[in-house]
């Protein structure tokens, strides 16, 4: 997609828009690193990547590998992920959703000002990752 090769020259570059990385990641199958646009959330001291669009190849990649690198230009950050249970996402969903609003269309047209019910109710769909970047 264009689109995709446009962010990912520009965060190669070193530019960001509201804080988007390259996401690196080894592939599940053929172990290769494999890159994706992601915009990581800062929330409550805690570092968290959502899949707006689900259970996507990046998310099937960083459940298999438990670990991946964000990248902005030369900078690199190493990190493990934990994958949140459905259960535990609402609260990091309704920030992502304030911050992300362009993207409510992947989750139902649900904003962050939904009931907590209809947040449980997406989180399924949803996978979120707590970050925890290495510390060198």
């Amino acid at each position: 997609m264009w689109i995709h090769r446009i962010l990912s020259t520009t965060l190669k570059l070193g530019i960001t828009m509201r804080g988007m990385k390259l996401l690196y990641v080894r592939g599940r199958k053929s172990g290769e690193l494999r890159t994706a646009v992601v915009g990581p959330l800062r929330h409550e001291g805690q570092l968290y990547l959502v899949a707006p669009r689900g259970n996507t190849q990046w998310v099937r990649n960083l459940r298999a590998a438990g670990e991946g690198q964000l990248r902005l230009g030369f900078k690199t950050e190493e990190f493990t992920a934990t994958e949140l249970a459905d259960a535990e996402k609402p609260p990091v969903l309704r920030p992502y959703l304030k911050i992300w609003k362009e993207d409510t269309g992947f989750f139902n047209n649900t904003d962050h000002q939904a009931p907590e019910a209809r947040l449980l109710e997406i989180a399924p769909n949803h996978p979120v990752f707590r970050i925890e970047i290495a510390q060198r």
